[in-house]
């Protein structure tokens, strides 16, 4: 299985790399004056360093990261509040997500999903027929979640905070806690998100706009306009690769979010199915490894690892075929995204050491 997952990591790894190549060289161009600007970057602060990470984990037995799980989240937690504090902080767009800390900038958020998959996965790990108890472990399982959840509302960052309440709910699940437990933090998050939705006009347009893609088509529905325009053109084969009309300035987020559009644009339903079925192949390979491996903690990390790339993938392609609202979810593998790259191998990387015991 350790082989499998190498061999599916680094094919994913050159595909997004080939996709990002083409939807970047318009925008990259544009606004660095290099065709290759994205392409460069990601190659240098995040495929390259997270290719290290993820062979340097894959060396370290993972059940030493149980030991340090709490030490882990924490570090997290407070490189999260660091993103509201002046001079450390970045905002882009109305949002305070990204930390600069000596001339290195990065997402904590993404380094954030990790690290409370490892938590989790110790956490439960070492409660197995006490799981159901609310007490003793839905609680604080029900505490943790909700700190986290405040600070990604805080940046505002409502997109990731979905996809790490699934992946902690993931964990919760395998874990065997009580279905009813489960409902209630389900339907809690649920009431969260929509207060959160509707008291943010702009989040509200974008329930609007994919309840009615024709709303305002030069406003509030461009972006799903111009991304529907792009995977409806595409067709069976797509236009050929590089050949997209979408990424010259019309689509918006061409690298991050919409870059599915692009590689349906330029490669067609062919090339989407073919990508969907590079991350299940990936996904059954995870959830192989799972059922093999003996220890709970291992089995509960993986399992973590499985629902997150998976939701993720699943919400950004559903967001931007107008399945579900935009989220500005990145793809992952493929869209831009330094932290976002190296955190998802690191991960990995850790899996990988996992599949090697059994």
């Amino acid at each position: 299985m350790e082989k499998r997952l190498l061999f599916i990591t680094f094919v994913l790894l050159v595909f997004g790399l080939v996709v990002l190549s083409s939807a970047g060289i318009i925008d990259g161009d544009k606004k660095f004056g290099d065709s290759y600007y994205y392409l460069k970057k990601q190659l240098l602060y995040g495929v390259l360093p997270g290719l290290l990470l993820f062979f340097l984990f894959s060396k370290v037995d993972y059940r030493f990261w149980k030991k340090v799980s709490f030490i882990i989240l924490f570090g997290s937690l407070l490189l999260m509040i660091f993103v509201f504090v002046p001079d450390i902080g970045i905002g882009l767009k109305g949002a305070s997500r990204w930390v600069s800390i000596a001339g290195w900038s990065f997402q904590p958020a993404e380094i954030l999903k990790l690290s409370l998959v490892i938590y989790l996965a110790a956490w439960f790990g070492g409660r197995d027929e006490r799981a159901k108890n609310w007490a003793y472990s839905s609680a604080p399982f029900f505490v943790v979640l909700s700190f986290v959840g405040l600070l990604l509302a805080m940046q505002p960052d409502v997109g990731t905070l979905v996809v790490v309440v699934l992946t902690a709910l993931g964990v919760y699940f395998a874990a065997g806690s009580s279905l009813k437990h489960l409902f209630a933090v389900v339907a809690i998050f649920v009431i969260a998100v929509a207060g959160l939705i509707f008291i943010e006009p702009y989040r509200f347009n974008r329930i609007k706009t994919f309840l009615d893609p024709s709303l305002d088509p030069r406003g509030i529905s461009y972006q799903l306009n111009q991304s529907l325009i792009a995977i409806g053109s595409g067709g069976l084969f797509g236009n050929g690769y590089n050949e997209s009309t979408q990424k010259w300035g019309f689509l918006p987020e061409v690298v991050n979010d919409s870059i599915f559009a692009i590689v349906v644009e330029e490669l067609g339903f062919v090339g989407a199915i073919v990508l969907i079925g590079l991350f299940i192949y990936l996904c059954y390979i995870l959830i192989s490894i799972a059922k093999l491996t003996s220890d709970r903690f291992g089995r509960l990390l993986v399992v973590g690892m499985s629902t997150w790339i998976v939701g993720q993938v699943f919400i950004n392609i559903a967001a931007v075929s107008g399945l579900v609202p935009l989220t500005g979810i990145p793809l992952p593998f493929v869209s831009h995204g330094g932290t976002a790259i190296i955190t998802l191998l690191t991960g990995l990387g850790i899996v990988s050491n996992i599949a090697r015991k059994i």
